[in-house]
């Protein structure tokens, strides 16, 4: 064990790569529809009004203190929270690498699972800002998985039993978001699993697994509450209920869940370059099903169950966190949204399950040819990301940023114009909440109070104010 604590550095260089692309791809400046959601709260961070609401939990409250400190000391820099999701995956590598040292996996499998950890499929989430806190939950749920191998296997420290009463408390409340779900659906499995062995075994029920179901149950019902008081907003072009449009375009919904996985192969940008029939989608998709499957199976006759419940557990995220994609978003109709870059990040815990199981069951002389096909097609997969497609397109994104940049400091004077004129307009998708609806390509002016700047305006001006004289 002790000549492998060189696994730790490995998540370090990650994390060094990781910054070296966000640098190189991209400028500090916010892009895209992840707008609105900076709006929602530049620039009175401190304004407990905008903290103590209704549904507080789902907009995530370790975000309040990550925005304070980063207007406070830094004037509010989008590289600032692009640095913090970029160490929050370095986390999430670290515990994998804990891990690893303990299960004794080899060399050349840990590679291939930080080469998966690290990858630029996630190339989305990586660089729009808001991701970062999704980046720092999911090395949450990392951690809270470890400890529950500790004691799923009889090596639990000191304070393990409290930490797993205490755990779901701080990620589903101040941390997870809408990532609490899938994340409680794990570990109830996961208790009710080893509740059931238990008592198999021993013919009686551990009433700590009782204990912990509940502490992660109280936790999710307040954020289901918090979740009520939300202001929907139509989300989708789909006019119809998810019923009825299953019964209206059952394949859809089949087509759409197939090629979620097969995200996990090839990006969403090369595949609809590439592939001009749903043939090799379809393809891909289900050999990543088919790699999932096959570890559930030697799982199961290398009676791993007995050791180690972690690729369990990971493999019940990724297979849960699909079907969550496809009932949250199958609204939009489109059949290649699931493959999109933001959703990455959960589902690679379902290919980190492949690596990890197939390490095991080849220590127990499991299908070498298996453990072979598994280690090529997800080399290849890292390959593909890391090396490849998106690397390539390094130059080509900055130089978009870099467009917008210009573009954006070219109309500022105006934007401020129309405020001091006492009219404020919001162009295009951009939408200051609860004041009105903005559709798409329309623009829609109304009165501007007094000492109010709208949001899109704020947004223009806070990214300028330092270089441009107004």
């Amino acid at each position: 064990m002790k000549n492998k604590i060189w696994y730790y550095g490995l998540p370090a260089l990650g994390v060094l790569f990781g910054l070296w692309y966000v640098k190189q791809a991209f400028v500090d400046v916010v892009y895209s529809d992840y707008i609105r959601l900076v709006n929602s709260y530049l620039p009175d961070v401190w304004n407990p009004r905008k903290f103590f609401v209704g549904d507080i939990l789902t907009r995530i409250p370790l975000n309040y203190g990550a925005r304070i400190i980063n207007v406070t000391f830094f004037d509010y820099r989008i590289r600032f929270d692009q640095v913090l999701g970029v160490i929050s995956l370095g986390l999430s590598a670290v515990l994998l690498a804990s891990y690893a040292i303990r299960k004794n996996i080899g060399a050349l499998w840990f590679l291939c699972l930080m080469a998966v950890m690290f990858s630029l499929n996630k190339w989305e989430m990586m660089i729009n800002g808001s991701g970062w806190i999704h980046f720092f939950a999911f090395a949450g749920f990392y951690y809270h998985y470890l400890v529950l191998e500790r004691v799923w296997t009889g090596y639990q420290k000191r304070g393990d039993h409290r930490r797993l009463l205490l755990l779901p408390w701080v990620l589903t409340l101040a941390v997870a978001g809408p990532y609490c779900a899938v994340y409680t659906a794990v570990i109830w499995l996961t208790y009710g699993l080893k509740a059931g062995m238990v008592w198999m075994k021993e013919k009686r029920w551990n009433k700590d697994y009782l204990a912990y179901a509940v502490s992660s149950a109280v936790p999710l019902l307040l954020y289901i509450w918090s979740n009520s008081c939300v202001i929907d907003e139509p989300k989708g072009i789909a006019e119809v209920s998810f019923t009825e449009q299953l019964l209206r375009t059952p394949g859809y919904f089949l087509r759409f869940f197939i090629k979620s996985f097969a995200s996990m192969a090839v990006g969403v940008e090369c595949a609809e370059a590439a592939f001009h029939t749903n043939l090799p989608y379809l393809a891909l998709g289900l050999m990543v099903i088919g790699s999932y499957g096959a570890a559930v199976v030697l799982y199961i006759r290398c009676r791993l169950y007995e050791k180690t419940v972690f690729p369990l557990i990971l493999m019940g995220a990724g297979i849960l966190n699909h079907v969550l994609i496809l009932l949250s978003r199958w609204v939009y109709l489109n059949e290649n949204y699931g493959m999109s870059s933001r959703y990455a990040l959960q589902f690679q815990t379902g290919m980190c399950l492949v690596n990890i199981q197939v390490f095991l069951s080849h220590l127990k002389h499991a299908d070498v040819g298996l453990s072979a096909a598994t280690f090529l097609f997800e080399f290849s997969y890292s390959v593909d990301r890391m090396v490849g497609t998106v690397i390539k397109k390094v130059n080509l994104r900055l130089l978009l940023f870099q467009l917008v940049i210009e573009v954006l400091m070219k109309s500022v004077h105006l934007l401020l114009r129309i405020v001091s004129s006492g009219n404020a307009c919001l162009v295009g998708h951009y939408r200051e909440p609860k004041s009105f609806t903005a559709q798409k390509s329309n623009s829609f002016c109304r009165p501007r109070q007094k000492n109010q700047i709208p949001g899109t305006v704020q947004v223009a001006y806070l990214l300028v104010n330092r270089s441009v004289p107004v």
